[in-house]
């Protein structure tokens, strides 16, 4: 029991910082799409 509370919180950390990592990406894109073409 106590080992897939631990695997479902490091599940979750691993999404959380995957989640982080795209999201602050694809939000650079989207700022620099709207210093181009005022998409914002």
């Amino acid at each position: 029991m106590q080992e897939i509370l631990v695997y479902i919180a490091l599940f979750i950390a691993v999404g959380f910082l995957l989640k982080k990592f795209f999201w602050k990406k694809s939000a650079k894109k989207s700022k620099s799409c709207g210093d181009d073409c005022a998409c914002h």
